[in-house]
């Protein structure tokens, strides 16, 4: 039977399981052998990472090709215009080329909201604000990338959903395993691992769902 799991993975955990300068990696908070992330969730990212020991299922949720959505809960710098928002949704050009048309939203700070460790640092004359933003490309830092391109740079970066799949319930290194899409399998509650350094409590966040 493949195991699809779902990690809150806090700020500054590597997505992978081993690190040669003694970093905080999956491993510190997942103890399950076999299991691999389906796609990057960058360290300096939090939210919602999927794992599986099936390659067909990790190559589903992490390929492009499949437009699996994404949705992020996003903090930015200054308050996005109406314009901004249009040219998030319309897709902006990169580097890379031009992203995919997005969902793009304001949105109050999600209830119940965990902190984080290290805090973000806040500029004292300019305000932040949230957006939601739902993509289905995963590029390297895209959500960042698009968010400084509009002129309103990321302070801080949490996924929340992937597909149907959401933090709902998961506190930072907190995780559990789920049914695997069209396989029956029992629901195991949420899992902490050994506490850590960094692997700090924190509030259950309330579900936003997981749609822009």
């Amino acid at each position: 039977m493949p195991r699809l799991i779902l990690l809150n993975k806090p700020y500054g955990v590597l997505p992978q399981f081993t690190d040669e300068q003694g970093r905080q990696t999956l491993a510190d908070h997942v103890p399950v052998k076999g299991v691999y992330a389906a796609g990057r969730l960058d360290r300096d990212s939090e939210g919602l990472l999927a794992l599986s020991d099936d390659g067909a299922l990790i190559a589903r949720i992490a390929s492009p090709k499949h437009k699996l959505p994404k949705t992020y809960w996003v903090q930015v710098e200054g308050v996005p215009t109406e314009e901004a928002l249009q040219r998030l949704r319309d897709g902006v050009t990169l580097n890379d080329g031009p992203t995919l048309p997005a969902e793009a939203r304001r949105m109050e700070e999600p209830d119940g909201l965990w902190p984080r460790d290290p805090p973000v640092r806040f500029r004292a004359a300019i305000p932040t604000s949230w957006i939601a933003l739902t993509l289905r490309e995963g590029r390297n830092r895209q959500v960042r990338r698009m968010t400084a391109a509009v002129g309103f740079p990321t302070l801080r970066l949490i996924r929340w959903s992937i597909g149907d799949w959401t933090l709902d319930g998961l506190a930072p290194g907190q995780w559990r395993e789920v049914a695997v899409p069209g396989r029956e399998q029992p629901k195991a509650p949420p899992v902490r691992a050994k506490a850590t350094p960094g692997n700090t409590k924190a509030k259950r966040p309330r579900s936003q769902g997981n749609r822009t």
